[in-house]
């Protein structure tokens, strides 16, 4: 995967995502994303992959200051026209390359975004410094065991889900394990797929 491929899938998923991605299962998972999280009046929160913006129906939208970023214009447009009239943020911008000062966010989410960015490692690097000490890192993805290999299938598979945007054999260890000084595991709950797709939760010390 490379930026140059992105911009051209997310293009095409653009007008579908939400058909796949915001129904089903998917849609419960999102709506269980937030169900424990106590967002505060004023909380700044940052939305790393916003894509459709399917995550942005899930939270108190009105007593938040949101900012919402994605590398895809195309993706962008379509969360915007959800939300016309909101005082949301939507910037075009690199997951791994945010243009945010440090520890400026109360909350940052990043969802189905660390597996789909060629270098998810930097991805995660980004969030994490732009988190506040004390915020909140939210991560829900795709994530294959650490210690486990792939079966047979997804090894045939992978590199065909790659060319859609997306890869099934990324460990969220291997992303964040540079980071693990910095960060206190709160969670890490089984959400879809018998556990394929998990809730991180995080606090940064």
């Amino acid at each position: 995967m490379n930026n140059t491929w992105n911009r051209i899938i997310y293009k095409i998923w653009a007008p579908l995502y939400d058909r796949f991605f915001n129904a089903g299962p998917f849609l419960k998972a999102r709506q269980s994303l937030f169900q424990d999280v106590s967002f505060n009046e004023g909380d700044q929160v940052l939305f790393v992959g916003v894509g459709t913006g399917a995550d942005l129906e899930q939270i108190p939208r009105d007593k938040l200051d949101i900012t919402a970023i994605d590398y895809s214009e195309e993706m962008l447009d379509q969360a915007r026209k959800k939300f016309p009239h909101s005082q949301i943020k939507f910037l075009q911008m690199d997951a791994q390359h945010l243009y945010f000062e440090s520890e400026t966010f109360d909350y940052v989410m990043g969802s189905l975004i660390l597996t789909v960015v060629p270098y998810g490692e930097k991805a995660f690097s980004e969030m994490a410094r732009v988190a506040k000490r004390g915020g909140t890192i939210l991560v829900f993805d795709k994530f294959a065991p650490e210690h486990k290999e792939l079966s047979f299938l997804k090894k045939i598979l992978r590199p065909i889900i790659r060319v859609l945007g997306t890869d099934i054999g990324i460990s969220f260890e291997s992303l964040s394990r540079k980071h693990k000084e910095d960060v206190i595991l709160k969670e890490d709950r089984e959400l879809a797929f018998n556990g394929m797709y998990r809730k991180i939760t995080l606090i940064k010390k």
